[in-house]
C-alpha cells in the first residue's frame, strides 16, 4: 500500500525499544482533518512536505529490515502537490 501524506510535525520519543534505533519519527496526515499517523522518516522530511508513504511489510523493508517495527515509512518527497 502506498499513500500520499503531509508531514505535520516531528515526534519526539526519548524512550524507545532498541529496534527503533535513532530513526526520526514524524506525524503525518493523509488529508486535512484526517487521522494522524506516525511514520518513520528515512529521507529527511520537514513539516509541510507532501510525501509518499508505504505500509505493511513494505514499510519494514523500506526502514532497512524485515524485522524493523514500522507499519508506515516515508520513502519519497513529492516535488509539487496540491491537496484537492
Amino acid at each position: 500500500m502506498m499513500k500520499i501524506c503531509e508531514v505535520e510535525k516531528t515526534l519526539v520519543s526519548t524512550n524507545r525499544i532498541k529496534e527503533l534505533g535513532h530513526r526520526p519519527l514524524l506525524v503525518v496526515r493523509e488529508k486535512a482533518g484526517g487521522a494522524r499517523q506516525v511514520a518513520v522518516d528515512m529521507i529527511g522530511c520537514v513539516p509541510g512536505d507532501w510525501v509518499i508513504c508505504v505500509g505493511s511489510s513494505a514499510a519494514r523493508e523500506a526502514a532497512g529490515s524485515k524485522d524493523y517495527p514500522s507499519d508506515l515509512t516515508i520513502v519519497g518527497i513529492i516535488d509539487h502537490w496540491m491537496e484537492e
